[in-house]
């Protein structure tokens, strides 16, 4: 496990590069959990659900399952890799409110391994390292 990209578990404040990754719903509607914090604090915009808006990205999670998501996640994964002069805090997407467990969306995030510029919670660094 990589130390250093680890998200931390509470983000209040970012670094001028650095991007707050949260689950959204399709339709933007940024009304709690990481979400209403993207937000209020770090420039999501009220009916984007998907992509960056701020010094955020919103990946959704509400609409489906896992397979439903993999599409999102990936395409975050390619703009991570093609935006390098950002770093990108992906929080605990999909485990809160979309009500799912790390176990279901970590491996979504195997991709990221290799971009250096990701950083993923410790829980999902658990399930892609077992």
């Amino acid at each position: 496990m990589n130390n250093n990209r680890i998200t931390p578990d509470f983000i209040t404040d970012l670094e001028e590069n650095e991007i707050f990754v949260f689950g959204s719903n399709l339709e933007g509607s940024h009304g709690g959990g990481a979400a209403k914090m993207a937000h209020n604090r770090f420039g999501a915009i009220w009916g984007q659900g998907v992509g960056l808006q701020g010094q955020s990205y919103g990946i959704p999670t509400m609409h489906g399952g896992p397979e439903e998501i993999r599409p999102y996640v990936e395409e975050f994964i390619d703009f991570a890799r093609t935006n390098s002069d950002l770093t990108f805090l992906v929080t605990r997407v999909g485990c809160g409110i979309a009500g799912f467990h790390d176990s279901e969306i970590a491996p979504l995030f195997a991709g990221a391994g290799d971009v250096p510029n990701i950083s993923l919670p410790e829980s999902f660094w658990h399930y892609l390292t077992e």
